[in-house]
């Protein structure tokens, strides 16, 4: 054997011996890679969670406005019975006794209504807390890939240690999306 095959076995050994001590490094990097898209469709699922809340809560205010318009107007109709000469009097009183009956049922309808909207409203802000943890995982889940992958750059293990603390604190955030109640 000569002297640059003896070399050139010994560099490839060294080499193989570094990427060996790396691989751990590399697998990490794989499985954060994975953990941040997971984090990733979660956070958007979540979003698109409130946003279709968001619209709930919408058309039901939208709903306890009409009825509330309706009420106001129906009001009105009463008051100016009450005041304008009509030729029969008992089918006014009638109608008005109709009305008030109407007024009745839907001062019910609009406190549900209400009700209804401002329950979707804290859906959408839990949604929202949701999602705001998701993202803050994914961000954290990203930062620790990143200084993971300094670690191939430096060879140097500490930067794997910081990586994986900030993927544990990312993976901690983003599990803590599902105990908000």
């Amino acid at each position: 054997m000569e002297a640059n095959e003896a070399h050139e076995l010994q560099e490839h050994a060294e080499h193989g011996a570094h990427e060996s001590a790396m691989r751990p490094v590399a697998f990490t990097m794989s499985v954060l890679a994975v953990l941040v898209a997971i984090a990733t469709v979660l956070g958007h699922r979540t979003h698109t969670e409130a946003v279709l809340d968001q619209n709930k809560a919408t058309d039901q205010w939208n709903e306890y406005q009409a009825k509330k318009i309706r009420q106001y107007n129906t009001g009105l109709a009463i008051d100016a019975m009450n005041v304008a000469p009509v030729a029969d009097q008992a089918e006014a009183e009638n109608i008005a006794k109709g009305y008030e009956d109407h007024l009745a049922k839907w001062s019910q309808d609009l406190n549900e209504a209400q009700e209804k909207a401002r329950d979707l409203e804290k859906e959408v802000a839990l949604q929202e807390k949701r999602a705001d943890r998701f993202d803050l995982g994914e961000a954290l889940l990203e930062i620790g890939l990143v200084i993971t992958s300094v670690t191939l750059l430096t060879r140097s293990r500490i930067y794997w240690y910081f990586g994986m603390l900030f993927a544990a604190a990312g993976v901690a955030s983003a599990v803590a999306a599902y105990l908000i109640r």
